[in-house]
């Protein structure tokens, strides 16, 4: 596979960076030019072959199987790898991903956010170049990505995780009481880990202070959860009334609300009230599957297939073996429903540092219902189909995500091996060759 390239007006340069995250600060003179390159382009399921692919400034300016004439810039030899979009995660908590559960919750916030700047950088050298965040105090994090300040993936931040009383969110000790019967506001509602809100006017509150705040999105606990202390996993939460006033409020705001929930009940209950994506479902039945695919709801599922957790109580483990339990059936079905649109997450929380690998590495649980191309698409196209759904909140307005296209966001990696084949070409650290993230190089392995 060949391909000619003629740069006029200077030298031509050959790209040879040290692998460094902060390689950020080397803003390209001109025109980058990858060659030699297959390209996956994260909507369609079959390589584009032996293409040449202009990114100039932060976006894909050209894509081409011709020969091309570029004033200026920089060239770099696929060496016949394959170029895709930057993968996405679409369920991370970055302020608590590799932190205990007592850290988070009673230790310094300041020493919290510093953690949470590693564990973005972490992220992104794996290869995610965009995250969306469902729940934490992100908001200074991602300015300092956007700024150029430190290194990590883009965020679409969702703010406070809007919990009620005893619900999912409710992190307090057994010995603090609500400030409503005495007790005082916890430290992670004033830090702004999660709002709790009970009755319309409070739901309301909780999510117009997070849009105030930058959210992109509204989360809310519409269902039990099994990290959470005090609720039953097949539990209700919120009325009909509280997730139609925090769904119509993000309408106003030409955004959506995603919501923590497992089981249909409280899922269906969602849907009524217009909520637009699921963040987990791992217990759904076909026939709410099917709704959600009828009525253009995202289904935004983990592979949970490890069903205990060192660092979760009895009560919890319990709850995870019951969800779990789950993740085969809804992931067999959901594949046999052509419409649903179904986005890759992770869900990572209160894990060692090494635990951020696996915000790639899970995609291999996913092996034994999907082929490694959809895999990738829930990665890549569909999440960028995902993000679109902020609308007027959308951070990166200016151009798409998780796909290769002219006039798309040049988050790109170059990996070595067909990825709609070997699911190893993106998982395996050593296979990703280029990271790129808004036109800037962050990882270069290439010989």
């Amino acid at each position: 596979m060949k391909t000619n390239v003629k740069l006029f007006g200077c030298m031509v340069l050959s790209l040879v960076l040290a692998v460094s995250a902060m390689a950020q600060d080397e803003a390209p003179a001109g025109p980058i030019v990858f060659t030699n390159v297959d390209v996956f382009d994260g909507v369609n399921l079959k390589l584009m072959e032996d293409v040449n692919v202009v990114v100039t400034d932060n976006k894909i300016t050209q894509i081409s199987a011709k020969d091309l004439a570029v004033a200026g810039g920089q060239v770099i030899d696929g060496e016949g790898h394959t170029l895709m979009p930057g993968l996405a995660d679409t369920h991370t908590h970055l302020a608590f991903a590799s932190q205990s559960q007592l850290q988070v919750f009673t230790g310094n916030h300041e020493y919290n956010v510093i953690n949470s700047t590693r564990d973005a950088e972490g992220f992104l050298m794996r290869g995610v170049t965009v995250v969306r965040d469902m729940g934490g105090p992100v908001f200074g994090l991602k300015k300092a990505i956007d700024d150029g300040i430190v290194p990590g993936p883009r965020i679409y931040p969702s703010g406070g995780i809007v919990s009620q009383t005893a619900g999912h969110g409710d992190f307090r000790f057994p010995n603090q009481q609500a400030p409503r019967f005495g007790g005082s506001i916890p430290e992670f509602e004033k830090q702004g880990y999660v709002y709790l809100a009970d009755g319309v006017p409070e739901v309301l509150q909780a999510a117009r202070e997070n849009l105030r705040r930058g959210a992109s999105q509204i989360k809310l606990t519409a269902g039990g959860g099994y990290a959470s202390p005090a609720d039953p996993l097949l539990g209700n939460q919120f009325t009909f009334e509280e997730l139609k006033a925090a769904a119509d409020t993000a309408a106003d705001w030409q955004t959506y609300v995603t919501i923590h929930s497992y089981h249909p009940s409280a899922i269906n209950r969602a849907i009524d009230a217009g909520i637009k994506d699921i963040g987990h479902g791992q217990l759904l039945d076909k026939a709410t599957l099917q709704r959600m695919a009828d009525e253009g709801v995202f289904l935004s599922a983990q592979p949970f297939t490890v069903c205990s957790e060192p660092q979760l109580s009895d009560f919890s483990n319990s709850k995870l073996a019951e969800v779990c339990k789950g993740t085969e059936f809804v992931y067999k079905t959901a594949a046999k429903i052509p419409k649903l649109k179904v986005t890759y997450g992770t869900d990572l929380f209160l894990l060692p540092e090494e635990g951020v690998a696996e915000s790639v590495k899970q995609m291999e649980r996913l092996l034994p219902w999907y082929k490694p191309g959809e895999i990738l698409k829930m990665a890549t196209g569909n999440a960028g189909e995902l993000f679109k759904m902020s609308g007027l909140r959308n951070p990166y307005p200016d151009g798409e995500l998780g796909v290769v296209k002219e006039g798309a966001y040049a988050d790109l990696l170059l990996v070595k091996g067909d990825p709609l084949k070997d699911l190893g070409a993106v998982t395996d650290q050593d296979n990703i060759k280029i990271i790129m993230k808004d036109g800037k190089i962050y990882k270069n392995a290439l010989n």
